[in-house]
Parts: C-alpha cells; structure tokens; sequence
C-alpha cells in the first residue's frame, strides 16, 4: 500500500460548529492530494467532537479525559503518523481550494524548508499576525511593547511574497515528520501558545527555514476555544474560567520560552 503524502492533526476544544466547518472545508479539497486527518479532543464539555464524529466518521477520533494542551493533544497525533508531510491545523480555520497542493509543492520543491505557512486572515480580512513572527527576544518584547512591531511581527516584511521568517502560527503549520523526528515534537511544558515558536526555534536551530508563503491563504476565525480575542468575542465557546486560564497561560509560556532558550544569553 502506497504511503500518504500528508496526514492533518487537530486538537479539538469545545469549538463549536467550527470544527465541522473545517472539515468540511477538507472535504472539498480532498481531491489535490491523499491526505488523512487525526481529531484529538480535549475533554470538551459542548457537542463539537460528537457532531464531527458523526459526520466524518472516516477519519481518525480521538478523546481525552482531561484537557492536556494543545502540544501534548497534538503530540498524541503526531506520534502516530507516517507519512511524509503533516499539517498542524486548528479547529477554526477553513481551507481555501489550491491551498494544500500548493503549500505541498512548495515544501517538495525546496527541500531545506523545515516548517512553512500560508497567508493566515482573520475574518475582517487582516493576516493572522501570529503567522509571521520573529523571536521574542528581551530587545524585540521591549519594542514591541514601546510600538514598535518591525522586530516580533516583523511588519517591515514584503507581505505579499514568500520569505524566511523565525516562526509561524500553530493554526497552519506544514512540515515533513523527518524534521519532527529529528528535532523533537511539541514541548509539552507549555499548556497553549508558544509550542509554535519553541518548535520554530528547535527547527531553526537545527539548520531547517521556517518560511512564510503568502501565494494561498486560509480564514483563521481565532480566539473560539480561549475567547481571549476581542474580534471572536461573539462567538467565542469559552467561559470565564477558560478565559482566565488562557491568559494565565498566555504571558507564563512567554516566561518559560524565554529561561528555555534567553536566559543565559540576556540575563
């Protein structure tokens, strides 16, 4: 039996319609390459996970008992595939037709790419600017908070062409399973945000380009799951608690990244 080209991992937390909506975005671009998707849930409490199971019972479900994390949710995917390329995909994204075939050619055609993503937008049409980062260095953190963006969102970028850039979103994020086998898979210490950037970083450093690659894009709705984004507040599945959580866990993961990789270098 030949080898899929790509394998889809999704972590699932009470989103809503959403996840369904992104399937079945999927579903209508199955045809531009054999891929297979595997569905981890994180203990939600709403129906998402059992609606999705319903209808697409053809792919891979699987639930938890308790909500592990975005990386170690999608660390139990992970583990399991074999096939060439594996796309880290957010529950709240919707797949635009051409966008997997070519994020795939160019992965195929550039060999020392180790991580790629398309254009990320929001649905009032900005870009996900979390898609198109730099490290969050002590130098770059302090302008960012003073206005100045050119250093962590990397602003100063020609945003319409493909570049090199240090990290990507974990909404959209191809790779090749023999970059994940030699540097590593998701950290688990971070319970959500900056798994991205301390894979981005481990990919970096390990000689790979991590590229941004604006030709295709996705819709990103953002915020569902931890109702922390002004723009997703309508529709946002999060209670208080949840909310509370993900912003404790927004600025300790920042915290973490930087004694992981800054500490001794910007005491």
């Amino acid at each position: 039996m030949k080898a899929l080209k790509l394998s889809i991992s999704i972590v699932n937390y009470n989103s809503g319609d959403f996840l369904v909506q992104c399937l079945e975005s999927l579903e209508k671009v199955k045809d531009e390459v054999d891929f297979e998707v595997y569905i981890l849930d994180n203990a939600s409490t709403d129906d998402s996970f059992k609606k999705a199971r319903e209808k697409f019972s053809k792919y891979h479900f699987k639930e938890n008992n308790q909500n592990v994390g975005f990386g170690a949710g999608h660390n139990i995917n992970l583990k399991k595939i074999t096939s060439e390329y594996i796309l880290i995909l957010n529950p709240d994204t919707e797949i635009k037709d051409g966008v997997i075939s070519a994020m795939i050619n160019f992965m195929d055609s550039q060999q020392d790419v180790g991580a790629a993503s398309c254009k990320v937008v929001l649905p009032g049409g900005t870009i996900d600017a979390a898609s198109h980062r730099g490290f969050p260095t002590p130098y770059a953190s302090l302008m960012y908070f003073l206005g100045e963006d050119k250093m962590y969102h990397l602003t100063n970028r020609d945003i319409e062409n493909p570049h090199e850039v240090d990290a990507i979103s974990g909404a959209f994020f191809l790779t090749r399973k023999s970059v994940l086998e030699k540097v590593g898979y998701f950290d688990e210490s971070y319970f959500m945000y900056a798994e991205d950037l301390d894979l981005c970083y481990r990919i970096k450093e390990a000689g790979f380009k991590v590229m941004y690659v604006p030709d295709v894009s996705i819709i990103h709705h953002k915020g569902v799951s931890s109702g922390l984004k002004k723009h997703s507040q309508e529709f946002t599945t999060a209670d208080i608690e949840t909310k509370k959580r993900s912003l404790d866990a927004f600025y300790k993961t920042m915290i973490m990244f930087y004694k992981k990789y800054f500490e001794k270098k910007y005491p």
